[in-house]
């Protein structure tokens, strides 16, 4: 069964070339050209994965982005012909999966995709089982991590960078190492990318994510996971 993308653009001639594009890639793509026609096919149709224009004629795309991410955890992948690392870094910390400044290669966009898609159908090339370190639970096979039993929402390439140092407690983790455990995912992953994702896991399950005490940063150094005990 093709995955399902949706892409909200009011570009008629890019959403047509991807919709090509992306077919011969088995891939079914459908377009709205702004936020109110978007937002309603989502509320009919459950799609797999979100292109995301930043810029759209009746709104902000960042603002859509924050509202969805609010409510689940579609991967979204957004789209900017503003390319600088602010808005990148914007676009991240709003809970974006990824993103891609216009004009793009498409294999690039099919790629980071793909991507997408393999973590958000829980397809994790990590091994399954569930972990638990105290109050805190990664379910590596449903993809879900809670504290206190309560679910807490992060992003599918999130949820890989909290495996990815959770796999290793106690070890220091330089960025370019856990940025090589995640290329595994085909992801464009760029060094304040990683500061940015940490943040939002350390909102995600810390008690104070002002005050660490699970993901902390060692200066110079990387990250460390520590293994809270029972």
């Amino acid at each position: 069964m093709k995955a399902q993308i949706l892409i909200i653009d009011d570009d008629e001639s890019l959403t047509a070339m991807l919709t090509e594009y992306l077919g011969k890639a088995e891939l079914a793509l459908s377009s709205a050209a702004t936020v109110q026609s978007g937002m309603a096919r989502l509320r009919e149709t459950p799609f797999d994965a979100l292109i995301l224009d930043a810029m759209l004629p009746d709104g902000d795309g960042f603002d859509v982005c924050r509202e969805l991410r609010a409510a689940d955890d579609l991967p979204i992948l957004m789209l900017t012909a503003r390319g600088d690392d602010t808005d990148r870094i914007v676009g991240l910390e709003i809970g974006a999966d990824d993103y891609l400044a216009k004009p793009f290669n498409p294999r690039e966009l099919l790629a980071r995709l793909r991507a997408m898609l393999r973590r958000g159908r829980g397809q994790s090339t990590k091994s399954s089982g569930a972990w638990r370190f105290g109050c805190l639970d990664i379910d590596r096979d449903e993809r879900t991590v809670t504290v206190n039993g309560k679910r807490r929402t992060l992003t599918g390439y999130q949820f890989d960078l909290l495996v990815a140092l959770a796999s290793s407690p106690g070890r220091v983790l330089s960025r370019d190492a856990l940025m090589n455990r995640l290329r595994g995912h085909d992801a464009h992953v760029f060094d304040r990318s990683i500061d940015v994702h940490i943040s939002r896991i350390r909102a995600a399950i810390e008690d104070d994510p002002k005050v660490p005490k699970r993901v902390l940063t060692l200066r110079g150094a990387g990250y460390l996971f520590v293994r809270e005990q029972d």
